[in-house]
């Protein structure tokens, strides 16, 4: 059963290009299986997280992610009584948009990219999943629910200020009322991008060996769960031990979402999901001491991961990649490949530079190293 302020299939806003009605699949089940049948989507299984993906087999890739993502969305939405296929499929979709080598590669594109309108990882999963998917006879796109694009537009709040070109382009022909919160399925998926990217990069750090057990033993939340294991478990091998006291973390976040999310709806008491977007506040929310001990872990993080020597020595290399790659190509369009060259038709450099972030965003860490190569190295002839 829905709650109240739930997103309803059967009430949805419907699609830029009508459609109609599946017989056996809710609107928002077929936007999440389009999602999931998506070339954006199966790419992701190649595109960094943290570490680029040919570093290692175990680490997590932006797919494994979005899959971690979604579940844990999946989790907390049926606690709260919200549209479990909605809450997947934005979860699913919410890192579409990401460059090849993760935030590196975005920022070096967002870089190469300030004169001409910028670029930005949620704006271009819009485009995307609105113009850049070209599978379909009737449209570009996926067509998806305007339940849907909201949640990929809004899941971490209002969009105000300078809107990025590749929303505001789209938002002008479908207007997502990016001034509003989004539905609480979609806060949900934001919330839980939050709880599993702090836990898979816990797992990630140790693995690669950029910071020890005794070290992450000293963070909030992290240490109390180790002791509970130790004490349940003295005699514990040290891969079950990390296992049992890493899944405690995990469960330890997504319990403190739930409480502190059933609080805020208690108190907002929204009746309709448009009570929801009306609002002036996000309710789903990790508690005020819950957020106070995550930032205490991310500021571990950061010093001990993220500005490890060895993870900044290959976003430099990262960074100067996607930058070559972009300064070649736009310096002579007519060394992309035919199926890109047709949509630069005019001498305008920032319509030029747009279909080459496109193209660049599209990459996976495996195909920019490859294509790089081939523009750069004098040895190469393909």
């Amino acid at each position: 059963m829905l709650a109240s302020y739930a997103c309803d299939p059967q009430k949805s806003r419907g699609r830029l290009f009508f459609e109609g009605d599946s017989a056996h699949r809710s609107e928002f089940q077929r936007d999440r299986d389009r999602i999931i049948h998506s070339s954006a989507f199966r790419r992701l299984q190649h595109k960094t997280q943290v570490f680029v993906e040919h570093e290692g087999d175990y680490f997590r890739t932006r797919l494994t992610h979005s899959i971690e993502v979604a579940q844990v969305a999946r989790t907390i939405s049926a606690v709260l009584g919200l549209n479990l296929e909605l809450t997947e499929a934005i979860a699913l979709a919410h890192d579409l948009g990401h460059t090849p080598f993760g935030h590196t590669g975005e920022d070096a594109l967002a870089e190469a990219m300030a004169p001409y309108g910028g670029f930005d990882h949620n704006a271009q999963a819009i485009k995307i999943v609105t113009m850049l998917e070209r599978h379909y006879a009737d449209f570009n796109g996926l067509n998806l629910t305007w339940e849907a694009l909201e949640g990929l537009a809004k899941h971490n709040g209002p969009v105000t200020g300078t809107v990025p070109l590749a929303l505001a382009d789209y938002n002008a022909e479908h207007d997502l009322e990016l001034a509003t919160y989004a539905s609480l399925e979609a806060q949900v998926a934001a919330i839980a991008d939050d709880v599993a990217y702090n836990n898979h990069d816990l797992d990630d750090g140790l693995r690669a060996g950029l910071f020890n057990e005794e070290q992450i033993r000293a963070l909030p939340i992290i240490g109390a769960c180790y002791d509970r294991v130790d004490a349940l478990y003295p005699e514990l091998d040290f891969i079950k031990r990390r296992h049992e006291a890493l899944r405690r973390v995990f469960g330890f976040m997504v319990e403190d979402v739930i409480a502190e999310s059933q609080r805020l709806i208690g108190i907002a008491a929204p009746k309709t999901v448009n009570d929801v977007r009306a609002a002036d506040h996000q309710m789903i929310r990790f508690s005020a001491p819950m957020f106070e001990d995550l930032k205490v872990i991310r500021a571990f993080f950061f010093k001990h991961m993220y500005r490890h020597w060895k993870v900044r020595r290959m976003r430099r290399k990262a960074a100067l990649i996607v930058k070559e790659i972009f300064e070649i190509f736009f310096e002579d369009p007519g060394m992309l490949p035919d199926g890109w060259q047709k949509w630069v038709t005019t001498d305008d450099k920032t319509q030029r530079a747009r279909v080459i972030a496109d193209y660049i965003a599209g990459m996976t860490d495996r195909f920019a190293l490859d294509e790089h190569r081939k523009l750069t190295d004098p040895m190469s002839m393909d």
